[in-house]
């Protein structure tokens, strides 16, 4: 799941709780459904620290990979019967807080 750092900061009370018992009741869904595998939200961007490879040596800098205005917030681990299941499931956490889902199988 991705979002806008700064826009969560932000967030009023009543925001932070709407958000907060939306993924609550999608948990507790997938939870009883038995597909949640794992799943937790992250640390705000400017608190990573990306390690990195160039050639001959790695390196490492502060703050996320990319610096898009969405970063990586949250993320949900479901096992899904087919790649439309999954798809549902993403549709049904966007909102004004999170903009956008990446869905993709688990390389195994």
């Amino acid at each position: 799941m991705y979002a806008d750092p700064h826009a969560t900061k932000a967030m009023s009370a009543s925001e932070r709780e709407t958000v907060a018992s939306k993924h609550g009741a999608f948990v507790a869904g997938l939870s009883e459904s038995r597909e949640l595998l794992d799943g937790a939200g992250l640390d705000c961007s400017w608190n990573t620290k990306t390690l990195g490879w160039k050639p001959g040596s790695p390196s490492s800098t502060d703050g996320p990979l990319s610096d898009a205005l969405e970063q990586l917030t949250a993320y949900y681990v479901v096992e899904c019967a087919n790649i439309e299941h999954a798809l549902g499931l993403a549709h049904q956490i966007l909102d004004f807080h999170v903009t956008a889902v990446e869905v993709r199988p688990i390389h195994t």
